[in-house]
């Protein structure tokens, strides 16, 4: 049997990235659109995808990584929809739907910081193994949570830059998040470190950037503690902007061993493959799409242990 072809879409707020392949080093075709009013940019996205067909063949499924938060309860009539999201207009949009319709392929959707952590799974810092992490750390803060090789969703999917973290001493910045203030992205993301600094963190040097490091890495040691100690990860994979800055990860692996404080005394907490940069950069979400399509592909796939009429072969 041929690989299946797969069509990988991460939606973005400010862009959808949209391609056919079948790995992140095996793309046929990509393009990326400018995330603007729904209905022309899911249009734009479904048209790359049609004209791709045309051109090369049928897929077989396509997987949607999504700017959330979304309804991921199979069953629920909002199925693939947006909630009530920041971003203009798009809150209650179907996103998964026009893609099954237009393309009649089975659609795989998660948000994007989970489909990030499947592509990593699948062939980044996270390959080999079943329990682990994905943060981005960028505008804001999102975790994806793979356990026994699932990724984590309920009656939503996580949240965890909302966790709440213990302020470091002296530290009085009222936090950024325009919900809970001083959550985790609200002390700790990039907006809040602009917000914090009067800069743009990229723009920060000298004792500036070395303190804004020193706190960076002191919060983000801080919530580290309540994932591992409700989780229990192989290893955490860390991604996004902020996570670029050098030196930041020797940072956070020093506070990481002071915040656990000696707690459960392991020695792969202080290891230097147990919290790790991602690997896929900017592919992580697409990659993640594949991901989800090939779920969505095996899923949609008829069992070869059901006959014809449906009761199962002997």
């Amino acid at each position: 049997m041929s690989a299946p072809r797969l069509g990988s879409i991460e939606s973005g707020g400010s862009k959808f990235v949209c391609l056919v392949g079948s790995a992140p080093d095996q793309i046929e075709a990509e393009t990326r659109i400018p995330t603007g009013r729904p209905g022309p940019t899911l249009a734009r996205a479904v048209a790359f995808f049609q004209e791709t067909v045309a051109r090369t063949g049928r897929l077989d499924a396509i997987g949607i990584a999504s700017f959330g938060p979304l309804e991921l309860r199979r069953g629920h009539a909002k199925f693939g929809h947006l909630a009530a999201t920041p971003k203009p207009g798009w809150s209650g949009v179907d996103v998964a739907g026009p893609f099954a319709d237009e393309l009649r392929v089975p659609v795989g959707i998660n948000t994007d910081v989970n489909g990030a952590a499947l592509g990593e799974g699948r062939w980044g810092a996270a390959r080999g193994l079943d329990t682990y992490i994905y943060l981005t750390v960028g505008t804001g803060i999102g975790g994806g949570a793979v356990i026994n090789g699932n990724v984590v969703n309920g009656l939503i999917h996580t949240e965890m830059g909302h966790l709440t973290v213990p302020r470091l001493a002296g530290d009085t910045f009222p936090g950024s998040c325009p919900f809970h203030g001083d959550c985790w992205e609200g002390l700790a993301g990039g907006e809040a470190m602009s917000a914090r600094w009067g800069a743009p963190a990229e723009e920060l040097t000298g004792d500036a950037l070395r303190e804004a490091l020193r706190m960076e890495a002191g919060y983000l040691a801080a919530g580290l503690r309540n994932i591992i100690y409700t989780t229990a990860p192989q290893r955490i994979v860390i991604g996004g902007g902020v996570a670029a800055f050098p030196g930041l990860f020797p940072l956070i692996r020093a506070e990481l061993t002071s915040t656990l404080a000696g707690y459960p005394g392991l020695p792969e907490h202080a290891a230097e493959d147990f919290v790790v940069p991602a690997r896929l950069g900017r592919l992580a979400g697409p990659a993640g799409g594949l991901v989800l399509a090939a779920g969505a592909a095996d899923a949609a796939r008829p069992s070869p242990d059901v006959g014809p009429s449906g009761g199962a072969d002997a």
